[in-house]
């Protein structure tokens, strides 16, 4: 004890400490790094070294030991973050596979159907369509054929064919690019200048 009443700390350099607890000095060390023992700033021969002070190096050993031994060893923020960054994954896998096996379902009991398909229906669908609109020159034209003469009927049918084709390329490069680049039933033309 010191004069004014305190207990005065005894002082042990890393071997010691590490000695008396059984491990490797490097141990020793890594426990400091981690901040679960400390060392105190002392001056010993006129210069000014790292200690550890016995009594509380070993109960804070102590205590990390018994926290270590029942679960409660202080987990890092870094730690419960990712922990939480698993459970959250863990959590969209599972939905994810929900959604998955939801899927397999619907599609086993006919619900959707292949892409391949749908790319023969709707090519079986436009040749149709196209057959469809392209004889319709002709059947207003039949309609029309006992009130005009053959050579009107004749320029009339050219001028709805040739309407129908435009309409049906029109179509067809909507489909194939953007509408806004198609004015007036024809593609824009890109600029080339570069």
């Amino acid at each position: 004890m010191s004069d004014n009443g305190e207990v005065r700390g005894s002082f042990y350099r890393t071997e010691i400490i590490a000695q008396l607890f059984g491990v490797s000095v490097r141990r020793i060390q890594q426990l400091t790094q981690d901040g679960v023992i400390s060392t105190t700033k002392i001056i010993e021969d006129g210069r000014t070294v790292r200690r550890y002070d016995l009594v509380p190096t070993i109960q804070n050993y102590i205590k990390y030991l018994s926290e270590k031994a029942y679960g409660r060893q202080g987990r890092t923020d870094k730690e419960i973050e990712l922990r939480e960054q698993k459970m959250e994954a863990d959590i969209a896998l599972k939905e994810s596979q929900g959604e998955l096996h939801r899927l397999k379902t619907e599609i086993a009991a006919g619900k959707y159907i292949s892409v391949e398909e749908v790319k023969m229906d709707y090519s079986k669908f436009f040749v149709v369509f196209k057959k469809f609109a392209v004889s319709i020159p002709a059947r207003v034209v039949g309609m029309l054929s006992g009130q005009l003469q053959p050579t009107e009927a004749r320029k009339i049918e050219k001028e709805l064919a040739d309407e129908v084709n435009r309409l049906l390329g029109a179509f067809v490069i909507a489909g194939v690019v953007e509408p806004k680049d198609v004015k007036n039933g024809t593609p824009k033309k890109k600029n080339t200048d570069s």
